[in-house]
């Protein structure tokens, strides 16, 4: 005899999925449709079996509204029904014991995402691959000038795996200076560096 699994996803149709009354949190509906578009439906709704409401997921499901409104195509990882309908991958299985525990999950969830930040390096490395291998998918990250800055703050991007393959010469450089004597306060500006991706000059470590 199989074990029921406690955790299971099942396909329910978009105009079923009843969002949790009051909300708070905000969504970009503009950037999760084109995250959609691109990579297709990855993260599920969870489901609140008690309620028959989704405590997760609320901004991809007006995202897939506004899509479908718009005549835009069926997202890779959903199904259509018979009557071409959208059906939804949806993580069932979870009950809240009330509204109370229902709202506060509701707040977890988006909280436990954002409260860590991001570790600077392994975030620099990932942007500076994205950034030289492929503009657009960086474009789509939509990390802001003043983002990057805040960034390259903390890491050097010369100092990134696959930067500048002229970077032992350049340090070369900053110690002798390009006629082979000791380099002046003015070769500073050799520590300038070009973001990859907005094109602004940053001081690392300044």
């Amino acid at each position: 005899m199989g074990i029921a699994a406690p955790r299971f996803t099942s396909y329910v149709p978009l105009t079923e999925l009843t969002p949790s009354p009051g909300n708070p949190k905000r969504h970009e509906i503009e950037r999760i449709i084109e995250s959609i578009e691109s990579h297709g439906f990855l993260d599920q709704p969870v489901a609140d079996e008690r309620t028959g409401r989704i405590i997760g997921g609320h901004g991809r499901r007006e995202a897939l509204i506004e899509m479908q409104s718009r005549g835009m195509r069926l997202p890779d990882g959903l199904l259509l029904d018979d009557d071409g309908g959208w059906l939804i991958p949806v993580q069932r299985g979870w009950s809240s014991r009330n509204d109370l525990e229902a709202k506060a999950v509701i707040i977890k969830l988006n909280r436990l995402t954002e409260a860590a930040g991001w570790d600077p390096r392994p975030l620099a490395e990932y942007l500076e691959e994205l950034a030289t291998g492929d503009a657009e998918l960086f474009d789509s990250l939509s990390f802001s000038d003043e983002e990057m800055e805040d960034l390259f703050r903390k890491v050097d991007p010369e100092s990134l795996p696959g930067g500048p393959a002229d970077s032992d010469e350049r340090q070369d450089q900053r110690a002798t200076g390009d006629d082979g004597f000791a380099a002046s306060g003015d070769n500073d500006r050799s520590r300038t560096v070009c973001c990859p991706a907005c094109g602004e000059l940053f001081s690392p470590g300044q």
